[in-house]
């Protein structure tokens, strides 16, 4: 993939497995151009298959959004590329009976940063990639809603994705006078090794209905936090 390719082009972060790559597999296949990134290109994962696959149309870069000082080396490998989409998918968690009280601060930290901290500054760093009507976006959830809390499980991980949501909300506010849209998606519970064996819903039937929410957002300026069918969810 090189730069002035024709049609499309996404850059999904986090990419080599489970929803990412799902998500990254369903744009290959309505004739997007797709780069994913994995965080050890030197293990072989789904996304590497996809791309061998995918005539020249999806390509492997490496990205751990943890891993801050690796940005600038994948900002000078994409000069020059023009991006529709940029998407980061990323999520960890830690024992969801811990109350917020009795986290660890490594746990804590670890959690903060792959879930809020990483995705937003993969957002800034490479924000400029997208074009004008483009979209930014990030995984979220819909137990980073603040006004849906009605439970006290899952504390850090809730805590870490409404800090996520505040981020994208500030990225919204320094970028008001672009037409760009923001776009901050709730999954629901879904069967990857985050939501666990007992999750609602499998990534097979949920990619595409995720790839539709974020497709209908190209052109609409402002930001969104939507689920899986495109319904608003309260901050």
């Amino acid at each position: 993939m090189t730069p002035g390719t024709n049609g499309p082009t996404a850059l999904i972060a986090g990419a080599s497995r489970g929803l990412g790559h799902a998500m990254a597999a369903e744009l290959h296949e309505r004739g997007w151009h797709v780069i994913g990134t994995v965080r050890d290109t030197t293990t072989r994962t789904p996304l590497h298959e996809l791309a061998e696959h995918s005539g020249g149309r999806v390509r492997v870069e490496r990205l751990d959004v943890t891993e801050p000082e690796r940005l600038p080396a994948l900002r000078e490998r994409l000069a020059g590329t023009r991006l529709d989409v940029l998407f980061v998918n990323a999520g960890t968690t830690n024992d969801v009976r811990t109350p917020i009280g009795e986290v660890g601060t490594t746990a804590f930290v670890d959690v903060m940063v792959t879930n809020a901290l990483g995705p937003v500054r993969v957002l800034d760093a490479l924000a400029d990639l997208v074009t004008p009507e483009g979209l930014l976006g990030a995984m979220s959830s819909g137990q980073g809603s603040i006004a849906n809390a009605g439970t006290g499980s899952r504390e850090l991980y809730r805590g870490s994705k409404a800090a996520l949501n505040m981020f994208v909300r500030c990225l919204a506010a320094r970028d008001s006078a672009a037409r760009r849209s923001l776009l901050l998606l709730a999954p629901g519970w879904i069967r990857t090794a985050l939501g666990g064996p007992d999750a609602r819903y499998t990534v097979e039937e949920s990619a595409p209905l995720l790839v539709d929410v974020l497709l209908s957002r190209l052109g609409e300026p402002g930001i969104a936090y939507l689920d899986r069918f495109g319904e608003a969810v309260p901050w």
